[in-house]
Parts: C-alpha cells; structure tokens; sequence
C-alpha cells in the first residue's frame, strides 16, 4: 500500500467512524419465558419482545448497509473497498445469525409451551 493511498484510507476511515457509531446493535430479550413452565400471558408477552427485537434488528440491519453505502464511495482504492465489503459481509450474517438463533430459540419455547397445553 502506497503512502498516499494509507493516507486516503485513514481518512476515509476517519470520515466514516461516526456513521457506523449510529447503529445500535439491538441486545436479544434476556427474560424470556420458559415454553415448560410459563403462562399464556407470560408467552404472549414472549411474542411481543421477540417482536420488538426483530424490529429492532431490522432497523440496525438497515442502518449498517446505509453506512456501508457511504463508506464504500468515500474509498477509492479497490483492494480497501473488497476489504471493507468482506467486513460488512461478516458482520451483517453474524446479526442475521443471532437474530435467528434467537428467534428459533423461542420458537422451541413455544412449542413446548403449546405441547404442555395439548
């Protein structure tokens, strides 16, 4: 990497650094009912958080590729912009990971929820 072109990525990066902080990372419910064991009322209230943490997630989802879109322009060098596009790639199917490792998670509640109600 040239010297010029350090100094261009530096910069970019320093551009960009605020964007990225704007996207907060949504935590997954940390409450939530045991499917075994819980009301109905308590599973319902299982529906609504794991309703809002998608919501949530969607929204970072949404906010990281907005981001990745400027930072992307803001980059002139190619091997900076693969490098950068590979980054975003990983973190972007990690939350997707969790997100579904999350929602199966309660989905198994659920269903456990539904098996004792049978």
């Amino acid at each position: 990497m040239t010297t010029m072109t350090r100094i261009l990525f530096s910069a970019a990066l320093m551009f960009v650094a605020p964007l990225a902080l704007a996207c907060d990372y949504p935590a997954p419910p940390g409450d939530m009912p045991d499917g075994a064991s819980s009301e109905k009322q308590e599973m319902l209230e299982g529906v609504k958080k794991i309703s809002a943490y998608q919501e949530k997630m969607t929204e970072y989802l949404a906010c990281i590729e907005a981001d990745e879109v400027v930072a992307l322009q803001a980059l002139a060098d190619d091997d900076a912009k693969k490098q950068r596009e590979d980054m975003f790639e990983k973190k972007y199917n990690a939350a997707v990971e969790e997100q579904t490792r999350v929602v199966e998670q309660f989905n198994i509640e659920i269903r456990a929820f539904r098996d004792r109600s049978k």
